[in-house]
């Protein structure tokens, strides 16, 4: 059976948008020196994006075990995204540190995003972009997503 995207319901729908689009920024971060970079890799920087933080709060904030926390610092640090160094509060603990080859990352991300929402714009209009970001938006709100954005906490369902 064939299945069109107009026919899916608007979990799916909404799901599928999302993922077409982070594949073409993942695409344009390629062309643009970034191809090391996965989409899972984004879960962690937000966290360290906010700030500063040991493995022990990383896990605690991504809802994981410490050794998967820090495994994926592990990988992290020696793709040269993340480094250690020492709390000034408490010098037996690592905080984890944004490098500036991930900062970069961040901010070629935060570029293409914006340039794909032009593109939508141009090609759809302001009022339907507008309209399909609010509607979205009001269903984060509805099922409690809002309170994981603001806090940098989201992460896939279970």
């Amino acid at each position: 059976m064939v299945v069109h995207p107009s026919s899916l319901d608007l979990s799916l729908t909404a799901l599928f948008a999302g993922w077409a689009m982070t594949d073409e920024v993942q695409r344009r971060l390629a062309g643009r020196g970034f191809g090391g970079l996965r989409f899972n890799d984004g879960v962690v920087l937000q966290h360290v994006l906010a700030a500063p933080l040991s493995v022990t709060a990383l896990a605690e904030r991504m809802g994981v075990t410490q050794q998967a926390a820090s495994k994926a610092v592990a990988d992290l640090e020696h793709r040269g995204l993340l480094r250690r160094e020492p709390d000034p509060a408490d010098g037996r603990t690592k905080l984890l540190h944004l490098t500036e080859h991930a900062l970069a990352a961040v901010e070629a991300t935060r570029v293409l995003r914006q340039e794909l929402q032009e593109e939508l714009v141009a090609e759809y209009g302001t009022e339907r972009v507008s309209d399909a970001r609010a509607l979205l938006a009001s269903v984060i709100g509805r099922y409690g997503g809002d309170d994981a954005i603001r806090a940098r906490r989201v992460r896939p369902p279970r």
